[in-house]
């Protein structure tokens, strides 16, 4: 056959068309939660049969484009398409809650980030190097970060650590089928300082990511309170105390009666509170009734505007009536210090101290980028001083 030249450039079209891709998929947040909801509602009995038909209908077309694709490597390219399999169903299968709808939703991140990981992938093959391998991982963890931090600050919508590593084997598995549908004519298992410089700046980036993610979610502090136990909070106690003073003033003339619209600012406050306040129920369904007051007396002393203001959770509020209050701080043991509230609702709280949090993060970030600097090519000068052009390199196939 006979040679063709192919550009070691990469090609600024194709970068386009995955970062619009990737803001698509982070800003379409609401608007997905918008359309499961109106198909929960309106097909309750088929949604995890409409949701999973969907999202396997998409993995297949994926794998049948990739096996179609595979001309010669055959053996090493087909293994990649079911090491791609393998992770997806061993990951879905690991991860699963137990709950048919929350799991079949999950799903969908495969088809989501197995797409904007093959964008990512393609612009950057012209690299040839293993950075054709890194950057669309590191890419890709970045635009799931941003998902799932945008996600967090929106009502009915959830973003936490656990759903960055379930974006993460969505990642692998769809960089594995990349491989397998279009793998790098000439791969060099090398990383060019050209590659070494986008990985570090990317890298950067996904550090800037993740600290900003972790600060808003993950990152908080351990209350311990004689009179009502100890808990965790994103807030401290004195943040807690202000902020409660702030909602009853809030909520006298604006009650949140009515649920916030999905392009709305959670309430976190409200959020947490109400995490308590399902924690307490299910105490005191379950016969645990000294937890379930020291939840009660947590929500009392740090909660006191969810528990009596008007919500579209409940209409009259959600204070124990005075009668259950009763009964409950007989039955109760009253030794707080054996206390600890789990009411997180499955999210992990940090309290690492802040101060060495912002330095140790300010300080990767910092050599991240210093490195992305130090690393990037200098373009050659010709003779008479202008910038030269970069050897386009010659394959032959056959």
């Amino acid at each position: 056959m006979p040679g063709r030249v192919e550009e070691s450039r990469l090609q600024p079209a194709r970068f386009v068309v995955a970062v619009v891709s990737a803001v698509l998929l982070v800003l379409s947040a609401p608007f997905m939660g918008e359309a499961r909801h109106w198909l929960r509602e309106t097909f309750p009995a088929q949604f995890v049969t409409i949701v999973g038909a969907a999202v396997g209908l998409a993995a297949l077309i994926a794998i049948a484009i990739a096996l179609s694709r595979i001309r010669d490597r055959r053996i090493a390219r087909y293994g990649l398409v079911v090491a791609a399999i393998v992770l997806a169903v061993t990951y879905s299968a690991r991860s699963s809650i137990g709950n048919a709808e929350s799991d079949v939703v999950e799903h969908v991140h495969f088809i989501e980030y197995g797409v904007v990981t093959w964008l990512f992938y393609r612009a950057w093959l012209p690299l040839g190097d293993g950075g054709v391998i890194l950057l669309p991982l590191v890419a890709g963890l970045a635009v799931g970060t941003c998902e799932e931090w945008y996600q967090w600050f929106l009502p009915a919508r959830v973003g936490e650590l656990r759903d960055i590593f379930l974006n993460a084997a969505a990642i692998v598995s769809g960089l594995l089928l990349s491989v397998a549908m279009a793998p790098p004519p000439r791969f060099a298992p090398r990383i060019s300082r050209r590659s070494l410089s986008h990985v570090f700046g990317v890298g950067a980036l996904l550090g800037v990511l993740l600290t900003g993610f972790l600060n808003s979610v993950h990152v908080g502090y351990e209350i311990a309170d004689s009179d009502v136990g100890t808990f965790r909070s994103i807030y401290s106690a004195s943040e807690l105390d202000a902020l409660a003073r702030d909602r009853v003033r809030e909520w006298a003339t604006n009650p949140p009666v009515a649920r916030p619209p999905r392009l709305s600012r959670e309430d976190q406050y409200m959020s947490e509170g109400l995490l308590h306040v399902q924690e307490r129920n299910r105490r005191w369904g379950a016969g645990e009734v000294t937890e379930a007051w020291f939840e009660n007396r947590i929500l009392e002393k740090y909660f006191p505007p969810v528990l009596d203001t008007p919500s579209y959770i409940s209409k009259t509020g959600l204070r124990w009536p005075s009668e259950q209050r009763a009964d409950g701080e007989r039955r109760s043991s009253k030794d707080s210090r054996a206390f600890i509230s789990h009411a997180q609702g499955g999210f992990p709280i940090f309290t690492w101290p802040r101060s060495a949090f912002y330095t140790i993060s300010g300080v990767v970030v910092c050599m991240l980028a210093l490195a992305a600097v130090v690393t990037a090519p200098r373009r050659r000068r010709c003779p008479s001083g202008a910038l030269a052009r970069p050897t386009p390199r010659v394959i032959i196939d056959g």
